[in-house]
């Protein structure tokens, strides 16, 4: 499927067009660069929690205390601070990394090989710069999933990611599902903005599982389109 959007939401010159093998190696790229940016605001939103908060100032007075100098403490406090931030890269390394295994090597047998799922990309000039993929949601069965939606810094502004979740929302509506649903994290806030215009609710929030994730208080919403009563 081939869409070339001309109106003034998206700028002129710009494709969607269904994922082609050529295009592996960068949507793993565009995918990986646009994940990455989310440390230092993820760092920031770890600095913020109440437990990171007490443990810094308890070692700052407990260092304090025993050596009667104010550079030690400086000096314990900056370690625990590239620590979490180290802490934090890992997280999103390891979630880089599960999403390649899981799905991004295989992209084709992923996607596009149900007639309920789908990987596009967004083309500009010949060079692709942006994706999304849908699939059958696992966690509410009978909604589609909207996943793998990321822009080039460079293209964004130019409506894409918005022509791109539209994409999806007709790609499911004509398959008959009811709702598209998808899961962004707490840091993404230009991610929930999006969402909102689009018509998307949010359902709710929770940490996601995992021990280091827990530790940061690291939390992902869920949104749902309703797709039955006209969302977009």
């Amino acid at each position: 499927m081939d869409l070339r959007y001309t109106t003034s939401a998206m700028a002129a010159g710009i494709t969607i067009r269904r994922y082609q093998d050529d295009d592996k190696e960068t949507v793993k790229e565009i995918f990986t660069m646009g994940m990455s940016e989310h440390v230092p605001s993820s760092f920031m939103h770890l600095l913020k929690q109440p437990l990171t908060q007490m443990i810094l100032m308890v070692t700052f007075c407990a260092l304090l205390a025993s050596s009667k100098s104010v550079l030690l403490p400086v000096v314990g406090v900056t370690l625990l601070l590239a620590g979490a931030k180290q802490l934090v890269g890992y997280l999103f390394n390891s979630y880089i990394d599960t999403s390649l295994r899981k799905d991004l090597d295989h992209i084709q047998e992923t996607y596009l090989e149900n007639k309920d799922s789908c990987f596009w990309v967004a083309e500009s000039d010949d060079r692709v710069v942006a994706t999304v993929a849908c699939l059958p949601a696992e966690r509410e069965p009978g909604c589609m999933e909207l996943k793998r939606l990321s822009v080039r810094r460079t293209h964004r502004g130019m409506g894409i990611a918005k022509a791109l979740c539209r994409t999806v929302a007709d790609f499911s509506r004509e398959r008959g599902f009811p709702a598209v649903v998808l899961y962004t994290s707490v840091v993404q806030t230009d991610a929930q903005r999006l969402y909102e215009n689009l018509g998307y609710t949010r359902v709710r929030e929770f940490v996601i599982p995992e021990p280091i994730a827990k530790i940061a208080n690291f939390t992902l919403i869920e949104y749902r389109l309703d797709l039955l009563q006209g969302g977009k």
